[in-house]
């Protein structure tokens, strides 16, 4: 018993260090994730919506090539961290490539985190046929710029709108169900 007890509770102590307040997203004009209440889908609406710092790295399957969030202007960018020891990411990387060739206006980036070496995420890349692009970041260094975002949760989403705002985050698995009504209301707007 006591040993099931310790995951839910390391569970309960991330998601309340991540909340607080009753705004899902602090005062100022720069995104800072806060998971009110601990949720786990998480909407932006309107002025809550907040920029999100200036995200790149090296390309995944290009050594030397950098790849950046910017590099997509008026696209509505869905950014998911994922690893190739994630088991929820063998189910979650085809929903992803379902959603990156059916919406138009839409680029999924992946962001490879915890490889120490990029065989494992570049086979994992080949064998699912992804066509998307992902960062190569083993530390998770490009996610310091996201304050108060959980860089253990993965996978999981950030959805950005065309102009490149945080408008929903995700900290969980993913099935292209859950995520074409967001990216299709976004690309709509």
């Amino acid at each position: 018993m006591r040993k099931l007890v310790a995951p839910f509770a390391a569970l309960a102590l991330l998601l309340a260090g991540c909340s607080g307040g009753s705004d899902a997203v602090a005062r100022g004009t720069n995104f800072e994730f806060v998971s009110p209440g601990g949720q786990v889908d998480i909407t932006y609406e309107g002025d809550q919506r907040k920029p999100l710092p200036p995200m790149s790295g090296e390309d995944l399957m290009v050594e030397g090539k950098q790849l950046a969030v910017a590099d997509y202007p008026g696209k509505v960018v869905v950014l998911n961290l994922w690893g190739s020891w994630c088991p929820p990411c063998r189910t979650e990387a085809p929903e992803l490539e379902k959603v990156q060739r059916e919406v138009p206006g839409v680029q999924v980036i992946g962001l490879d985190v915890r490889e120490d070496n990029r065989n494992a995420p570049q086979d994992f890349v080949r064998n699912f046929g992804l066509t998307f692009p992902s960062i190569y970041d083993p530390p998770g260094r490009s996610l310091l710029a996201l304050k108060g975002y959980p860089r253990n949760a993965v996978p999981s989403t950030i959805v950005l709108d065309k102009q490149h705002r945080v408008a929903m985050v995700f900290l969980r698995g993913l099935l292209a169900s859950d995520l074409m009504p967001v990216v299709q209301r976004l690309a709509a707007e």
